[in-house]
C-alpha cells in the first residue's frame, strides 16, 4: 500500500478495527477512510453501493461484524448468519464493483471443524461438522472468505482473509452476557473484587483449551498481510500457545486482584474442547506475535478501568 492510498476500515470503532486504524496510523498511513454505524449501514446494500461509488477506496480492511459469545450466538443464530452474510457480500461486492486493488477479509477461527486435527491447519477448513453453539457465525465467515477466494478465481482480484485466534485487548466488548471468555472474566471478576463476593461462577468446568491474540499484534499483521501476501487459501494468526479456561480464569482473578473462590458450572456448556491455530504460514512469511498473555491481560484491565464499559451495539 502506498502511503498516500485511500483506505476503507470496516468497522474502526470496534477492537479490531480501531487496532487496525491505529497500526495504520503508527505505520504513516494517512488517507484512512471510516464511517460510524449511523452514518453507514453496512446492511444497508443500496447505502454501501453509494459509498463505494463515491469514495472509491483503493485498499479494505474488512473488520466489522456482528460478534458475540456463547451465549449470544445460541440465542441469535438466525441473527448472527443473516447480518453477517448480509454485511459482508454488500462490502466485498461493493468493493470489486468499483475497482479496489485489495481487500482483507477477517475471519475467526470458528470457521474450522470442531474436532479438527490440533494444531489446526489452514487447510482443515470444511473437512468436517462446525461446532453448533457457533455454527450460523462460523458458515457466515466462510461465505465470506469463500466469496473472496471465487471472486480472485473468477475476475483475478487480490482479496485475501485472516482468521484470527481468540482476541482481546483495547476497546473490548464488556458486556455481561454477549461478551466473549477474557473480557467477561475481566468484567466479572472486577466485580466481583469491588462487591467483595466470595465466590464466581464460571462456565463449563474449565477444561477447554484456547489460544489467545493481542488485537493489536493482529493489526500488524493484517497491515503486513496487505502489503506482503496474495493467496486465495487463509492465513491463521494465533500465538501457537494454549491455555486451560480453568488456568485463564486464575490468571485474571490474579490480574484483577480478586481473592475470592471460582465454582464452575458444569450445567453450562464448554464449547470446542480445544482450538489452537497452526501458525506455521504466518510465521514463515515473517509474522511473529509480541504479547505475551499476561502483559496482554493487564493493558487490557487498564483500558477496562480507564474507559466506559462498552456495551454491545
Amino acid at each position: 500500500m502506498e502511503k498516500n492510498a485511500k483506505i476503507y476500515v470496516a468497522g474502526h470503532r470496534g477492537m479490531v478495527g480501531s487496532a487496525i486504524v491505529r497500526e495504520l496510523n503508527k505505520q504513516g498511513y494517512k488517507n484512512i477512510i471510516t464511517r460510524t454505524h449511523q452514518e453507514l449501514d453496512l446492511i444497508n446494500q443500496l447505502a454501501v453501493e453509494n459509498f463505494f461509488e463515491n469514495e472509491k477506496p483503493e485498499y479494505v480492511f474488512l473488520a466489522a461484524a456482528k460478534v458475540g459469545g456463547i451465549e449470544a450466538n445460541k440465542n441469535a443464530l438466525a441473527d448472527f448468519m443473516y447480518e453477517n452474510i448480509i454485511l459482508e457480500m454488500n462490502v466485498i461486492h461493493s468493493a470489486w464493483k468499483n475497482g479496489c486493488k485489495k481487500l482483507l477479509f477477517l475471519g475467526s477461527s470458528c470457521i474450522y471443524p470442531r474436532l479438527a486435527p490440533q494444531p489446526m491447519k489452514e487447510s482443515c477448513l470444511l473437512t468436517s461438522s462446525l461446532e453448533k453453539t457457533n455454527e450460523a457465525y462460523a458458515l457466515a465467515k466462510i461465505s465470506g472468505l469463500k466469496y473472496c477466494e471465487f471472486l480472485n478465481t473468477q475476475y483475478g482480484t487480490d482479496y485475501i482473509s485472516v482468521m484470527p485466534t481468540n482476541l482481546y485487548g483495547i476497546n473490548d466488548n464488556y458486556h455481561p452476557t454477549h461478551s466473549h471468555v477474557l473480557p467477561a472474566l475481566i468484567r466479572r471478576f472486577h466485580e466481583a473484587k469491588i462487591s467483595n463476593a466470595p465466590t464466581v461462577t464460571c462456565w463449563g468446568d474449565g477444561s477447554p483449551l484456547r489460544e489467545f491474540l493481542y488485537v493489536d499484534d493482529l493489526a500488524e499483521l493484517c497491515v503486513f498481510l496487505m502489503n506482503s501476501y496474495s493467496g486465495n487459501e487463509t492465513v491463521n494468526a494465533g500465538t501457537g500457545k494454549e491455555i486451560s479456561i480453568k488456568e485463564l480464569a486464575k490468571m485474571v482473578a490474579e490480574i484483577v486482584g480478586y481473592k475470592g473462590k471460582i465454582i464452575w458450572d458444569t450445567s453450562k456448556p464448554n464449547g470446542t474442547p480445544r482450538k489452537l491455530l497452526d501458525v506455521s504460514k504466518a510465521t514463515k512469511l515473517g509474522w511473529t506475535y509480541k504479547t505475551e498473555l499476561v502483559d496482554g491481560i493487564k493493558y487490557a484491565y487498564h483500558d477496562f478501568l480507564n474507559n466506559p464499559i462498552r456495551i454491545e451495539r
